[in-house]
């Protein structure tokens, strides 16, 4: 844990239920008996009680996240913004709730219920000593890079890494790189950052650190769940 700086976790949760098949925004699915989002918040809660937990959630969500908090006495302290269009305004907006001039900010899917707290001490770290550190695995398949619609080449899985979250920076570089004005390209917060010209510096994730958005999805979570006995 790092001694020296605030560490804020801001769990970014705007997703629906399109490719889930559901009509419930899917981190408000259960599993386990509880909301995917509430085992994810619980998962940074126990690398540290001391985090600052900031949920981001459309606005016309937050009644529905408030009452199933109430429905499951889920009192673990979070704030809870409204977000913007896109994730770029919804990261931005969290960022407001930044207080400190400097912090240590990881940002991480609300969906993704599995990060080891081992993963994300090692984020905090490494963003603490870098400016910025992204969670990735190497892929597990063998990979095809498109050349044109009816043409593909293949190409050396060693060369790439799959990124996850949480992707954890400094606060005044976070800040710094949401100043730029959104662009399409911008997939992630990695890529925002990148945008200023920073060095991207990547930490060991997991496979388990999966990020639920597919009916298969919920199948692998239960498993893991239950393989953990809860």
């Amino acid at each position: 844990m790092n001694k020296n700086l605030p560490e804020y976790a801001l769990v970014v949760a705007g997703g629906t239920g399109s490719r889930m098949q559901r009509e419930l925004p899917k981190q408000f699915l259960e599993i386990g008996g509880k909301p995917i989002l509430m085992h994810t918040l619980k998962q940074f809660y126990a690398y540290s009680a001391a985090i600052r937990l900031i949920v981001v959630l459309p606005e016309n969500q937050i009644e529905a996240w408030r009452a199933l908090c109430q429905k499951h006495q889920f009192r673990l302290f979070h704030m809870v913004v409204a977000g913007g269009a896109t994730r770029f305004g919804s990261v931005k907006n969290g960022l407001g709730m930044v207080l400190e001039q400097e912090a240590l900010v990881a940002v991480h899917d609300g969906v993704r219920p599995f990060t080891s707290t081992s993963i994300i001490q090692e984020a905090y770290a490494k963003a603490a000593s870098y400016g910025n550190a992204v969670v990735a695995v190497s892929p597990k398949d063998s990979i095809r890079q498109l050349v044109t619609e009816s043409k593909s080449k293949a190409v050396p899985r060693t060369d790439y890494k799959l990124v996850q979250t949480p992707q954890t920076f400094k606060a005044s570089l976070l800040r710094k790189a949401y100043e730029q004005p959104e662009q399409s390209g911008f997939t992630d917060d990695a890529s925002v950052v990148e945008q200023l010209g920073e060095q991207i510096v990547l930490v060991e994730g997991s496979y388990r650190n999966i990020k639920i958005t597919t009916p298969e999805d919920l199948v692998l979570a239960e498993a893991f769940l239950k393989e953990a006995g809860l």
